[in-house]
């Protein structure tokens, strides 16, 4: 079994782990160019950013090639999910994926203009989030069937509300950011950045392709890193995932 997955601050390549499979993460592979893949089941595992999924992710299914009996997508989301797991069968139908098996993880938000880190952890129950995971590895073990749906309503405003968020997220970090007299020029955001968004000389410069995974921020050993209209000043990372492992997963610098 293989899973591909994305993740900004550890929590979708947690469960990724927790199902049991050789994981891939999609930055890594379209740097290698790795674009087919066979297996009897194939899984993704990937957080919900506007009601859909990042564009990385979407862009790699539309160019590979996967062949398997049994197909699964989880969505880790934090506030609201609506159909977010539907932009994905819709894409992927395009590349000849029918799912078998889609499911869903309530898990800490880490969108900083949305929600407050503290109010995150302290209400987020990690025994509801181990119970969902371990209930979902049962069902893909078992091979089971089963499909999120939301209706049309659902549909159709999810779809709406993915494509604002696909235009937005691209300039995210060049008119969002900003970095003060903290920052020492570690690279690390540069590093867990899975867009190759970010190169650091001084300080951190951005480009135009961002995700929007706030990964940059949250990893940010100084805490240098501060959007315009965050709720809060604390910082998530997934504390079952260390940073190398992020930025073995993300990091595009050559």
């Amino acid at each position: 079994m293989k899973i591909f997955y994305f993740t900004g601050t550890g929590n979708s390549l947690y469960v990724a782990k927790r199902i049991g499979a050789e994981v891939y993460s999609i930055p890594q592979m379209i740097k290698e160019g790795r674009y087919e893949f066979e297996d009897e089941a194939i899984g993704f595992v990937f957080p919900c950013y506007g009601f859909g999924m990042a564009k990385m992710i979407s862009n790699y299914i539309k160019k590979s090639k996967f062949k398997s009996n049994y197909f699964f997508a989880i969505m880790t989301y934090g506030g609201k999910s609506a159909s977010g797991l539907h932009n994905m069968e819709e894409i992927a139908a395009k590349s000849g994926i029918h799912f078998n098996y889609t499911n869903e993880i309530m898990m800490v938000d880490n969108f900083l203009p949305a929600f407050e880190m503290e109010s995150e952890i302290k209400n987020k129950s990690s025994d509801e989030i181990e119970k969902k995971i371990v209930q979902i590895e049962k069902d893909i073990s078992a091979r089971k069937n089963q499909l999120i749906r939301k209706g049309v309503a659902s549909d159709v405003l999810s779809k709406y509300v993915h494509k604002i968020a696909d235009n937005v997220s691209k300039n995210f970090a060049y008119k969002q950011i900003k970095v003060n007299d903290s920052c020492n020029g570690c690279r690390v955001c540069e590093q867990v950045c899975p867009a190759n968004n970010i190169s650091v000389t001084k300080t951190p410069e951005f480009s135009h392709h961002c995700e929007a995974c706030l990964s940059c921020i949250h990893h940010c050993p100084q805490n240098a890193m501060h959007l315009k209209s965050e709720k809060s000043k604390a910082r998530f990372i997934n504390p079952n995932i260390q940073l190398k492992e992020i930025i073995n997963a993300n990091c595009q610098v050559k």
